[in-house]
């Protein structure tokens, strides 16, 4: 009882708190007039801030069964999720598959969502995901005598999960591996970073083909697994970024952000924190052309996620956990113009190209690999008298078979590539020989090698040993992995 008024209360954003006037214009356009009385809506619990527009459904629902208009019985188990328009269609909200886990989780029979995110929430299985286009289809489904009549109106649609579409980024016509030009030793490298998911970074001048053989690795990359798919669905869903009707992921994400992103739009946050291009890439691809161009604290925020494989970021309104396991591959000229150390082309005096090259950290290099170059392509190879290089569908049978040896060797495991390995697992599952031992312990001494960098190094050639198909790591697995990690000395300690 008390003055007609209809509140809500539990620590509401602007979107939230705006629901009522939503949920009110709705009801009335169902033939239901509130009375008289004093309503209060409460979200438990007081001390989490709500965000987002998906408690209209919920809070139009629970004020039906106040007025004694919808039974509580019939709705008992059930989830609602949808943003009402003020004539009482339910409009698609974001984040609707972690919704529908989470009901299933929760023990939820089932689960009501806007009939636009109806193939979305159909990837979960275990839960029945019905569609509603309409307040007045909810409530006629759910038992409610509604005013008019509800002949004809449409009712509850029940998802189908062969339904959803998956989402495909299959790399655009043209981007091919036979479509790179000589690059022997670049091609090698981005199969076996590729094979193993480990971190590649490639130094050259300009015009050798770096972006394009960066943009050719999605045809190449391992087969996504139905665990990865859900939760790379999930960000991507979150964030607003999952077209309508689609299910999950085919392939592996491939993000590529311009040099100007911000600290936020790369590792997430914002005044209601959101997934960074680092967590849209999670399970894929982070892609970095031109990498010195990007702000200096932008790259160095990217040292966390790569050592962790999750972003926390923290508010007053509490800590977000964003999973960011993804493998980072970035080009870049050697200095401004590019051609060092090419003193014949290079017109870069030798402290602009110390500037320049140390624009990236050695922490953050320290984290790469596989450092490749792209030398200058040859005529012959420009013109196509040595021939097309292999085909990405060559690349990938080989890469697919250096899956299928990694997913036996760990499947007991918490870790799903060679690059996932931490220290102490590098150690029992990358064991060397003797010969190998020696030629570990005199380079180790020789290039002042860190931890860090000692245990990248026998990853790569437990991926190179893979690729031949051999159980051992063998001396010219880990002279090919050793390198790919004194090529940046050529560079940084050149300049």
């Amino acid at each position: 009882s008390g003055l007609p008024m209809f509140t809500m209360v539990g620590y509401l954003s602007s979107a939230v708190r705006e629901a009522h006037d939503r949920v009110r214009t709705a009801l009335r356009g169902l033939g239901v007039t509130l009375p008289a009385s004093r309503i209060t809506v409460n979200l438990a619990p007081s001390d989490l801030k709500k965000e987002g527009s998906g408690f209209d459904l919920p809070i139009a629902v629970a004020v039906l069964i106040a007025l004694g208009l919808l039974s509580q019985e019939a709705v008992k188990d059930v989830m609602f999720v949808g943003e009402l328009s003020l004539n009482g269609e339910i409009n698609a909200v974001r984040g609707v598959i972690e919704l529908v886990d989470f009901a299933r989780r929760s023990g939820c029979r089932s689960c009501v969502v806007p009939l636009a995110n109806l193939r979305e929430g159909s990837v979960i299985d275990g839960i029945e995901v019905l569609g509603a286009g309409s307040l007045r289809a909810v409530a006629a489904h759910f038992g409610m005598a509604v005013p008019g009549g509800d002949e004809g109106r449409p009712s509850l649609v029940r998802a189908q999960a062969q339904e959803s579409e998956p989402v495909s980024f299959a790399p655009p016509p043209g981007r091919d591996f036979a479509s790179v030009r000589g690059q022997k030793v670049m091609r090698r490298a981005a199969e076996v970073a590729a094979a193993g998911m480990h971190n590649l970074l490639i130094i050259g001048p300009p015009g050798t083909g770096k972006s394009m053989t960066a943009r050719c690795l999605p045809g190449i990359l391992p087969g996504i697994t139905q665990e990865e798919a859900l939760e790379v669905t999930k960000i991507h869903s979150i964030a607003g970024l999952l077209p309508e009707g689609a299910g999950l992921f085919a392939q592996r994400p491939f993000r590529s952000p311009h040099h100007t992103v911000t600290q936020a739009g790369l590792v997430g946050g914002g005044r209601v924190p959101m997934p960074g291009e680092v967590s849209l890439a999670h399970r894929g691809v982070l892609y970095l052309d031109e990498l010195p161009e990007f702000s200096a604290a932008v790259l160095e925020t990217l040292r966390q996620p790569l050592e962790d494989g999750t972003v926390t970021i923290t508010r007053n309104s509490g800590t977000y956990v964003f999973p960011s396991d993804f493998m980072l591959v970035a080009s870049m000229n050697p200095c401004k113009c590019g051609y060092y150390p090419d003193m014949a082309r290079c017109t870069c005096a030798k402290r602009d190209v110390k500037r320049y090259l140390d624009h990236i950290s050695r922490p953050l290099l320290d984290r790469m690999d596989i450092v490749a170059q792209a030398s200058p392509v040859g005529y012959a190879d420009v013109s196509g008298q040595t021939g097309s290089g292999e085909s990405s569908a060559q690349i990938r049978e080989r890469v697919t078979n250096a899956r299928l040896l990694q997913e036996e060797r760990y499947q007991h495991t918490p870790f799903r590539f060679n690059a996932d390995l931490t220290m102490d697992a590098a150690g029992e599952f990358c064991a060397l020989d003797e010969p190998c031992r020696r030629l570990m312990q005199d380079v180790y001494e020789k290039l002042g090698l860190t931890a860090r960098a000692y245990g990248k190094i026998l990853k790569v050639a437990r991926t190179i040993a893979d690729l031949a198909g051999e159980r051992q790591i063998r001396t010219e697995d880990l002279a090919e992995a050793i390198g790919y990690r004194s090529l940046d000395r050529r560079y940084w300690e050149g300049a």
